[in-house]
């Protein structure tokens, strides 16, 4: 049975993150603690995203502009290792709760405004998005939302769009693993579940691929946008 808590939603996890460019991390957190406690969930669910990202990463590189993923993935690494040992000493509902608010009122925000996400955010809107992105992500492994609204508003096309927020993923991973293991949060204890999820979501990341390329940018858009709002529901109810 617990293989199933953790294959089924590792396939819906590549599915949703091949379709949107995130979510993979959002969708294992919902049934992962669950298993493990918050901090290792984080890990593992990370780790799972990991198939579904390299996934993408090697269909889509041609359309990698690794200039615009380094700098953004500096400031939310700084923050995301800083933050990795809060989850113990931070109020983690409340945290949870001030996240969902803040998904919701964006997700509502570029749904009723036709042209909010179409051109880059001004620098400071940009950081604040990957300071708050890293911050998450080092509390709960989930930083997709607010980094997918800045590589959406930068990219031109579909392919662009995921290549770009994809390998800025896979940096990510490498990364905050790293610290993870070091930090003796993730252990060789937790690897069966890691292959499970990752079995999983490269089956899910698989079907997402080939509906992708008929999916036009506002459709992609506007299904970035539901996911978000959500996202932000889940959080505020559970």
């Amino acid at each position: 049975m617990t293989w199933l808590l953790v294959f089924l939603p590792g396939l819906l996890a590549g599915l949703v993150q091949g379709l949107t460019g995130f979510g993979a991390a959002i969708m294992m957190m919902i049934f992962l603690p669950m298993l493990l406690p918050m901090d290792q969930s984080a890990g593992v669910a990370g780790l799972i995203m990991a198939a579904s990202v390299i996934t993408l990463v090697i269909r889509y590189h041609r359309q990698v502009q690794i200039k615009r993923v380094i700098i953004p993935f500096l400031v939310y690494a700084s923050v995301a290792a800083w933050s990795v040992q809060l989850g113990q000493v931070l109020d983690v509902q409340l945290l949870r709760r001030l996240l969902g608010g803040l998904l919701v009122g964006l997700a509502g925000y570029f749904t009723l405004t036709k042209q909010a996400g179409t051109r880059p955010y001004p620098w400071f809107v940009a950081g604040i998005f990957m300071i708050v992105s890293g911050f998450f992500n080092g509390l709960f492994g989930i930083g997709g939302p607010l980094m997918a609204l800045y590589f959406l508003s930068i990219s031109k096309t579909t392919a662009t769009y995921i290549g770009n927020l994809q390998t800025f993923f896979l940096i990510d991973i490498i990364y905050i693993t790293s610290v993870r293991v070091v930090s003796g949060i993730l252990t060789v204890k937790v690897l069966p579940l890691v292959l499970i999820g990752m079995a999983g979501a490269i089956v899910g990341t698989a079907i997402a691929t080939q509906i992708l390329p008929k999916l036009a940018m506002p459709v992609v858009r506007r299904g970035i946008y539901t996911l978000i709002g959500l996202s932000g529901l889940y959080y505020l109810c559970f």
